[in-house]
């Protein structure tokens, strides 16, 4: 069913990431380059437009804001004109090839500028809109070479690796990479500075965005590590930021739903409801089929189920002290109980019997012991071992079977003739006696063994298991 997921995602996802962190195009070009200040007046100068922060990834509904740090950077100057002017004239260009091909040529006769950070910044975005992936994610590298903590880069490698795993392509890598770019990427946010020429406004949204494309990253890279305690860690708040990420509701639920503490089922089963009613297609029925098996398996019935979807579908998040009741089977002494209650002892099969006896009050087990003990009984049971020509050891309930342990200790009555002796692991036909019985491990003892030489009787058969203990 993941598989299935994940190829109805990907097109979502490649979708967004159009709108990955990159510089915008200039608006105007009366004032400086922005981050840059321009040589002295006696100095010829070229006009360069200010450019607005780059835009991430399409921001979630109700991410969580935060606040823009006291101290900005402050602006980095360029000294020589014939740099500042290739540099200018460079981020200037407005068609992407051109860009790409003026900032490559910078880099190049300035390997070492006080802008080469910056440059790197464009050359990545320029390139993520040529279409050129590879050489995207290389420059994206480059510039982590030059700031192991720009924001805009780290967003980039986390969300284009993400999409890539999706996509299927070499994905146990990409989630990795895409996680290890996340984690760093929130360390980096909590001691980022702003930029000197970026209002408040946009930086507190620039850090929003990435908050959550990182969160986002770091969470999927631990879901599919199994990491499930460290996969709820991050995707939790990524969920709540946007309650529509499909990706990030499943793979939370399933962060829930995995082996651990009973109490995570019930959020799980809550975003695996939410997961059902954001899927589309083929995607939306298998996600349903197997919340509704998980919740019946926690609950105990499907009641409720129908209105857990409705409610998901309305509500993105739990609601304070939302709870599911949790189904709570009988004791195997309950389950004796109910057996003799509703049962007959001439009904029930040998593994019912064994239930009773080995798990009943003393009460309940007179009741069975009362009926079977000293009257003769047709049975199938299945061979364990041949101890004599006399004696076998058998097993008549299938946990028993399938555990090769015997709970019968038959003593024919005489000797089996060696043309009918059964094989081991097969199943035998016969008559026997009751006489005694240990609870635990359970055993009957049977005497005046007999060969059937009719069809074996429909009860008590040793087809049946032992109901479950909890």
């Amino acid at each position: 069913m993941k598989k299935i997921v994940l190829a109805m995602l990907l097109v979502a996802t490649v979708t967004a990431l159009a709108q990955t962190a990159a510089p915008a195009q200039p608006a105007s070009q009366q004032n400086p380059a922005p981050g840059t200040t321009a040589p002295s007046s006696s100095t010829p100068q070229t006009s360069t437009p200010q450019t607005s922060t780059p835009q991430s990834a399409t921001p979630a509904a109700g991410a969580p804001q935060q606040s823009a740090p006291s101290a900005p950077a402050q602006k980095k100057e360029i000294k020589d004109p014939a740099e500042y002017n290739a540099y200018v004239g460079a981020v200037q260009q407005t068609d992407p090839a051109a860009k790409v091909s003026g900032l490559e040529a910078f880099l190049t006769q300035y390997p070492n500028s006080v802008m080469k950070e910056d440059a790197l910044a464009y050359l990545m975005a320029a390139y993520q809109q040529t279409g050129n992936q590879a050489k995207m994610l290389e420059t994206a590298q480059k510039v982590l070479q030059a700031n192991p903590c720009n924001i805009r880069a780290l967003a980039l490698v986390a969300y284009t690796k993400q999409a890539m795993g999706v996509a299927g392509q070499n994905a146990a890598q990409n989630f990795t990479e895409a996680g290890q770019a996340g984690e760093k990427g929130l360390q980096c946010l909590q001691t980022a500075a702003k930029p000197a020429d970026t209002t408040d406004a946009d930086w507190n949204k620039l850090k929003t965005q990435t908050t959550n494309i990182f969160n986002s990253a770091a969470g999927i890279a631990a879901y599919n590590a199994k990491d499930f305690a460290k996969a709820e860690q991050y995707l939790r708040p990524a969920v709540e930021a946007d309650p529509t990420n499909l990706l990030n509701v499943y793979d939370l639920a399933l962060s829930y739903l995995a082996p651990g503490p009973a109490e995570k089922d019930v959020d799980g089963l809550y975003f695996i409801a939410r997961a059902a009613a954001l899927a589309q297609g083929a995607g939306k029925d298998q996600i349903a089929k197997f919340g509704k098996s998980r919740y019946v398996k926690y609950h105990g019935s499907e009641e409720g189920w129908t209105n857990l979807l409705s409610q998901a579908a309305s509500t993105p998040l739990p609601p304070p002290n939302f709870t599911i009741a949790q189904y709570v089977p009988p004791t195997p002494a309950q389950q004796a109980a109910d057996l003799v209650k509703s049962k007959k002892v001439e009904e029930m099969s040998f593994a019912e019997w064994q239930l009773v006896l080995s798990e009943g009050t003393p009460e309940d087990a007179e009741k069975v012991w009362g009926v079977l003990k000293g009257k003769p009984l047709q049975m199938v049971a299945h061979v364990i071992s041949i101890e004599s020509s006399s004696k076998l050891m058998l097993a008549g309930s299938q946990d028993d079977i399938d555990a090769k342990r015997a709970d019968i200790d038959l003593t024919m009555t005489a000797g089996i003739p060696a043309s009918k002796m059964p094989k081991v692991d097969t199943d035998f036909q016969f008559e026997g006696t009751p006489e005694s019985y240990t609870p635990k491990p359970f055993q009957m003892v049977m005497d005046k063994g007999a060969l059937l030489v009719k069809a074996a009787p429909k009860k008590p058969a040793a087809t049946h298991k032992k109901p479950a203990a909890h």
